[in-house]
This record gives structure tokens, C-alpha cells and sequence, in this order.
């Protein structure tokens, strides 16, 4: 036992010092009874999760986790046991497969290994029914604590050459080692891990990938299985349903299927978009929209280089603390310049342009800008991690007293324009000031006292993320949640303290004297790639009426009755509506059939009847009836959709 002493924060207010060395289970039960200790799996202290067995290293406060609550921390707790029991499996099945990592994730778990030949679908039923064998044995999970010598052996022995490596690393931080055994599986793992093997039982194995090591392109290929885990049955169940949903709407399989876009990755490159006719039209309407909304919110339209010199890059910062997500120096004239990975540093120019007075603030600078990341290609994903994208980005400028007024007016300006898609579901995030930071202590508290007034008054859910501010300034995040429950960051509303500084920003105060500015970097969407893919999956492709790319289609049943379609076709474009005449020979089932498959919100079928009466019939894409009958019925009621921005 060590001299050292740790002071514990608990749940009752109480706070008590307790010697270094004792578990968490020895903690709990001095403090707080062990018959409290029932249903506890572990704890969090500080961000470390603790199990039972475990021995903090470092005070704070204390939170207790239980099973039953299914919290974040609960889940952490038996999807990193599943993880291990999913190893166990393995061993046992293919003795001579070697181990990596397995830890717990935000939607299951996984683990890494080095196996002769790629597990198959069906290696993965083999490997559940193994599994769900280990559960029913009910294993405890056991600690064991050894030296780094110890744990060498124990790994050299079985050949462990992936956990050899991690154990130097662990070892050249001074860490204690731990492993966990269960039955007669041994795992360097450092936890946390439920009680026994049959806490929970309500698995399932999901798929196989390739993952190189440490994710570094540069070494082996190792097979990755993933699975989920949840307490009960019915929740397994709903998640299951949600995947199956979130692969029907994958936005890289509508994108193809509507033609909306593509990435041709030998001749253009990976990451790179190139807008179909369909997108393009869709991306039109979007921008077209959000730029009329910023116009009538008092921003300016700016627009700057995609490229800049050394020296700006070098003045922001970004070539100290971004550079490897910058692409390399393009040489001009014997000047280096960089392909932009932001805009900031334009805008800052733009300010700085002029002698700015206390009158003309607030400024306001808002620009559709193509930046340029390096992502390594195996991060890259469709639409949502690219290496070009255009941000509807912009920036703020005011003075101090100005500050809460403009944070209150983005941030419903950023809620009311998402809802213009569709979008309702929010959560917001405030991250305040981190350990190191810049910029003095009474801007940072100005700041976040103006951020979370106006998360206050917002009226929406939001939670403090404590110090997960950048180093320059506190910021808002904007979650939202899409029609099948997951999540989604857009928007940022981040303030800056250190371009102003670096650039030496400033305006004439009223005071005849001059002031430094507040800046405030602000993206609403996104970026137009990623919304792109929010809003495909979150509509599944039915698009809102006003953004379906084609928004009715005429369908004549013979060729009779084209010369009428021809007229509908002509009343419905004049009465500004994207619409097509299918007079193609394929049977009308084949012709409604493709309608349904572009997502035509309207299908206009024409017959006999229709013909003689002057009439129309229509078919909606959600199947719902349509009453009307006239041109101008459905113009109307199409014209109300357009203007709802609703979808049917």
C-alpha cells in the first residue's frame, strides 16, 4: 500500500482522501456500504472508466456506474466484455489467429486480428455460436496486475507480437499492466470489463473489414470484426432495424441510384465529387435559398483565391498547426503558395482592407469557399469525408457590446435555416475554455457567457462539453438528429481569439482610440458535400418538393393520348414546375415503376377518360390519395408543398 493519498469526490457531496492502491470496489465499500455496490459495474472518475478491480491512479470525482441505467458508461462497460468474448471465440476456433485491439465504440465494438486467411459470413455464425457458448459458461472476469517484465513474458510466449508492441508504448509511459482472464483466455487489456460473462446477452456480429494496423497504410492488413451489444432484446432489435434502414438510405447508394453524383477515382481522383446534372440542381436550390437568407440577414457576399502565399498561411498559424492536412507548396515565380484548407485568413484581409469605424460594426462576410484537406484515403466516405468541399462559410466582426446580440441571431439564423430542409431535431453543445488556450480570461469569459445565454435562450436541449474548446476561443456545435435517429454535427459557431491577435485586427471605438474586434467563425450547413449526404439520408431521397429534382412526370398510357400529355406537361411548366413527358414504349407499369424509383413526388397519369374530360389522374409518391382531378387542383396543391417546403 502506498503513503500517497487520493481525494475522491461521491455522489453525496462527501469528499474524502484514501489511500493509492486500494479497487474501486475497496473505495466504494468504505465509503458508501457494500450493499451499494449492487448493480454497480464500475465507475467514472474524472474521464477514466474504472471496473470493480480496478485502481484509480488519480482523485476526482466520483460517479458510480450501473448496469441497469443502459447510460453511455454502462454500455462502454459490457460492449468492451463483448470485445473480449468475441476474442475468446476466435482463440478458440482458429488458435493460431493473433490479437490487436478490440475496444468498445459509440455503436458496439470491435476487434482487430492477424488471421491466415479472411474470416467469411460464414467463420462470423461460427464464431457468434462460440460466443454465445462462452456467455453461457459465465466466466468472471478477473484483473491481474504484472510488471512489465511479467506481461513480456507472458506475450513472447504466445507470440503476441501486436500486444509486444502496444506493451512497449504502455511501458515507456510508466502505465500500470494489466490482462483479464476469463475461463482459460488470458487478454492484455487495460478494462473495463463487467463482473462475468453473462452480465449480457443480446448480441450480434455485424460484418468483417480490413484494418491496417495502427491505421497506417504502411503496415499488415488485419481482419476486423464489428459487432453491437445492448441490454435488452428489444433495443438489439431497434438498432438493427436502424442499420438495415441507414444502408437503404446510404447516400453514396441514392447518389448512384438517382444519379445525383459520383467519384471517379482513376481519373479525378479520391475525394473529390463531381456534381451530376440531378445534384447540381438539388445543390442550386440549396445555395440559392441559403444565399437569399443571408442577403435578408445583413451579410455581405464575399469571394477570394483558392490559393495563397506562404506568408498568410504562415501569419494564421495553419502552416505551425495544420500543415499535415495541407497539401504541399505550390512554387510560383519563386513564391510558395498553398491550395486554401480555410477561408479565415481571406476574410481577415478583407477586414483588414479599410479603417474600420465603431459604426460600420457589425461586419458580416459570408462565402461559398472550396477548401482543400488532406484525408488519408482510408478515412475517406462518399460524401461526408472528402478532400475538396465548398463551406457555406462566414465571419462575424463586432465590438464587445455588439457580441451577445450577434450570438443570439446566428444561432436562431443557423436553427431556422436547417429547418428549412426538414431538419428538427437538435441538440447543442457549448465547449468552454480548454487548459492551454489564448486570449485574455475576461474575453473567454465573455464569450461563453454569450454563448450560453443564447443556448439559454434558444428553448432547445443542449449540454458543456468542459474544455473542449479549440485553443482559441469557445464554441457552439450544432447536433441534430436525422429520420432515423442518428446523429449528425453541422453547424459551429466558433469564437476566435487569435486571428485577431496574428493579424492584428482592430476598429476606431467611440472613443477616438482603437479596439480589437471579437471575431466569430460561423458554418451553418457545413459543408455543401456533407449536408448533401445528410439530406439524402435523411429524406431516403424523397426529397422536399421544392428540391426534387423532378418534381412531376406525365405519364400517357398510349400513344393516343400523348398529344394531351403534351399540353398538361406544357400547364405544368408554366405554372414553374420540373416535369417530364415519359412517351416511351415501355408498359405504363414499367414508366410508373421508374417514377417511383426517381422519387417523383407526382405522377400524372393520362387515359381516356382524362383525355375526354380534360382531366388528369395523379398518383403521389407516398401513396396517400389525391382527390382532384383539374391541372389547377394539382397546382395548387403542389404550390402549397413548394412553398411548406414539405415533402409528400
Amino acid at each position: 500500500m502506498s503513503d500517497k493519498l487520493l481525494s475522491f469526490q461521491f455522489p453525496d457531496g462527501a469528499s474524502k482522501p484514501f489511500p493509492a492502491g486500494l479497487t474501486v470496489r475497496d473505495i466504494l465499500s468504505q465509503q458508501l456500504g457494500e450493499k451499494a455496490l449492487e448493480g454497480v459495474l464500475g465507475v467514472r472518475v474524472g474521464d477514466e472508466l474504472l471496473d470493480l478491480q480496478s485502481r484509480p491512479s488519480t482523485g476526482g470525482t466520483v460517479k458510480p456506474v450501473y448496469l441497469k441505467e443502459d447510460s453511455p458508461e454502462a454500455r462502454a462497460f459490457y460492449r468492451h466484455s463483448f470485445s473480449h468474448i468475441l476474442a475468446q471465440a476466435v482463440r478458440r476456433l482458429y488458435p493460431t489467429a493473433k490479437l490487436a485491439i478490440g475496444p468498445a465504440t459509440a455503436e458496439g465494438f470491435y476487434y482487430d486480428f492477424d488471421v491466415a486467411t479472411p474470416f467469411t459470413p460464414e467463420d462470423l455464425e461460427a464464431i457468434t455460436t462460440e460466443m454465445e457458448k462462452i456467455i453461457k459458461e459465465n466466466h468472471s472476469f478477473e484483473r491481474q496486475n504484472v510488471s512489465v517484465e511479467e506481461a513480456r513474458e507472458i506475450l513472447t510466449k504466445s507470440g503476441e507480437e501486436y500486444k509486444l508492441e502496444l506493451l512497449n508504448e504502455f511501458a515507456g509511459r510508466g502505465e500500470e499492466i494489466s490482462f483479464y482472464k476469463d475461463g482459460d483466455f488470458l487478454d492484455m487489456c487495460r478494462g473495463p470489463h463487467v463482473r462475468s460473462t453473462n452480465v449480457v446477452r443480446f448480441f450480434k456480429l455485424l460484418e468483417v473489414a480490413g484494418a491496417y494496423w495502427r491505421g497506417d497504410e504502411k503496415r499488415k492488413m488485419l481482419q476486423r470484426i464489428y459487432g453491437t451489444a445492448f441490454l435488452n432484446k428489444e433495443d438489439l432489435k431497434d438498432y438493427l432495424w436502424r442499420l438495415e434502414e441507414a444502408k437503404k438510405r446510404d447516400h453514396r447508394r441514392v447518389g448512384k441510384d438517382l444519379d445525383l453524383f459520383s467519384i471517379n477515382h482513376e481519373a479525378v481522383g479520391s475525394g473529390l465529387i463531381l456534381w451530376h446534372p440531378k445534384g447540381g440542381l438539388v445543390r442550386y436550390l440549396v445555395e440559392e435559398h441559403c444565399k437569399e437568407r443571408h442577403l435578408n440577414g445583413g451579410y455581405d457576399f464575399v469571394y477570394t483565391p483558392h490559393i495563397g502565399r506562404a506568408q498568410l498561411w504562415e501569419t494564421s498559424g495553419h502552416l505551425e498547426f495544420y500543415k499535415e492536412s495541407m497539401y504541399a507548396a505550390i512554387e510560383i515565380e519563386g513564391q510558395e503558395y498553398y491550395l486554401k484548407p480555410m477561408n479565415c485568413p481571406f476574410h481577415v484581409q478583407i477586414f483588414k482592407s479599410s479603417l474600420r469605424s465603431y459604426r460600420d460594426m457589425p461586419v458580416r462576410y459570408a462565402e461559398w469557399g472550396t477548401v482543400y484537406r488532406f484525408e488519408r484515403s482510408g478515412t475517406l466516405h462518399g460524401l461526408t469525408r472528402v478532400r475538396g468541399f465548398t463551406q457555406d462559410d462566414a465571419h462575424l466582426f463586432c465590438r464587445p457590446d455588439q457580441m451577445p446580440e450577434e450570438i443570439d441571431r446566428v444561432l436562431q439564423f443557423s436553427i431556422g435555416l436547417l429547418r428549412d430542409f426538414g431538419l428538427t431535431d437538435f441538440h447543442l453543445f457549448l465547449s468552454t475554455r480548454p487548459e492551454k488556450r489564448v486570449g485574455e480570461e475576461s474575453k473567454w469569459d465573455a464569450a461563453e457567457a454569450a454563448l450560453e445565454g443564447a443556448l439559454k435562450r434558444s428553448g432547445l436541449p443542449y449540454s458543456i462539453n468542459a474544455g473542449d474548446g479549440a485553443f482559441y476561443g469557445p464554441k457552439i456545435d450544432v447536433q441534430l438528429k436525422d429520420a432515423i435517429g442518428r446523429g449528425w454535427q453541422l453547424s459551429t459557431i466558433q469564437f476566435d481569439f487569435n486571428l485577431p491577435e496574428r493579424f492584428d485586427l482592430s476598429y476606431i471605438g467611440e472613443d477616438g482610440a482603437s479596439h480589437r474586434p471579437y471575431m466569430v467563425h460561423r458554418a451553418l450547413l457545413g459543408s455543401m458535400e456533407r449536408f448533401f449526404a445528410v439530406l439524402i439520408e435523411h429524406h431516403g431521397g424523397n426529397f422536399p418538393v421544392w428540391l426534387s429534382p423532378l418534381q412531376m412526370m406525365v405519364l400517357p398510357i398510349t400513344e393516343k393520348h400523348q398529344a394531351y400529355a403534351r399540353e398538361v406537361e406544357a400547364t405544368l411548366k408554366a405554372a414553374g414546375f420540373r416535369v417530364v413527358s415519359d412517351e416511351s414504349n415501355n408498359t405504363l407499369n414499367y414508366r410508373i415503376r421508374n417514377a417511383q424509383n426517381q422519387k417523383v413526388p407526382f405522377m400524372v397519369v393520362l387515359g381516356d377518360r382524362e383525355v375526354e374530360a380534360k382531366e388528369i389522374s395523379v398518383r403521389l409518391r407516398n401513396g396517400e390519395p389525391f382527390a382532384g382531378k383539374s391541372i389547377q387542383e394539382l397546382i395548387d396543391f403542389a404550390k402549397e408543398k413548394v412553398l411548406a417546403k414539405t415533402a409528400i
